[in-house]
């Protein structure tokens, strides 16, 4: 039946299929000598050296995670939100399974915004114990901006269901933590457990921006998410601070 049935046909075909299904997907049409299957089944050949290379990938990423394995649960922990103008910093702290093969994981900025919700909703499914801390403008200002950053990642570590036996941390040491800790530089791109934590505080603080810009629009902070773009910076200038503004950053903003 194959060699009869419409090339638009195959398409759809293989535009449905799984990943586990491409193998039967080349094997059912590779006699095909039509360019247009042809074509289809290189894109299916194409797609599975793609996901083995993503495989890959992600076992390299776990390198830290099985060095470590042994000495129990092994947390990553990542903050997002240290550079803007307005807005709370927010840490997240993620334990995963030793078995873990969550695809597209990466450093947040290195992946979309549709991706990242993707792979948060992946990772709070699929990870054993999820921790989120956020400390706000006020205290940002009160303690200063790397004080607010160690305390929105203890809160993290505190708020997991499981304690950690060991920290993976993106390139700082946290300060009050009894918990040993690894500080691996650009750790949310070496690091699945750190790119992990990465994706979800990104989200979670992009999430608290959208709610913010819904109260005070007029900052377009779902767009600019608090970064000090030259919008940004304008309606600081024309509307004064908000409530949400962290003083001892906008201070120069005349």
């Amino acid at each position: 039946m194959s060699e009869i049935k419409k090339i638009a046909g195959i398409k759809d075909e293989l535009q449905a299929a799984e990943e586990g299904m491409l193998p039967a997907f080349i094997l059912k049409y590779k006699a095909d000598q039509r360019a247009g299957v042809q074509k289809l089944v290189m894109q299916a050949k194409k797609c599975l050296q793609a996901l083995e290379q993503e495989r890959q990938r992600i076992e390299h990423l776990k390198v830290y995670e099985k060095q470590y394995e042994n000495k129990g649960y092994v947390c990553g922990i990542d903050e997002a939100g240290r550079g803007p103008l307005a807005g709370p910093v927010v840490a997240g702290a993620v334990i995963l399974p030793k078995d873990c093969n969550i695809l597209y994981i990466n450093d947040s900025k290195k992946l979309s915004a549709a991706k990242r919700e993707e792979l948060y909703g992946v990772i709070m499914e699929q990870a054993v114990a999820v921790g989120v801390g956020i400390v706000g403008p006020a205290r940002i200002d009160e303690i200063n901006i790397l004080q607010a950053t160690y305390e929105a990642m203890r809160q993290a570590i505190q708020n997991l269901s499981v304690t950690p036996d060991i920290l993976l941390n993106d390139a700082v040491t946290i300060p009050q933590v009894t918990i040993p800790q690894v500080p691996i530089i650009k750790g949310d791109a070496k690091s699945i457990s750190i790119g992990a934590a990465s994706i979800i505080a990104k989200v979670t603080r992009d999430r608290l921006m959208i709610e913010y810009d819904k109260v005070m629009p007029e900052y377009g902070f779902a767009k600019n998410k608090g970064y000090g773009s030259k919008a940004h910076m304008e309606a600081v200038r024309e509307h004064g601070a908000s409530l949400i503004h962290r003083q001892s950053f906008i201070k120069n903003i005349h």
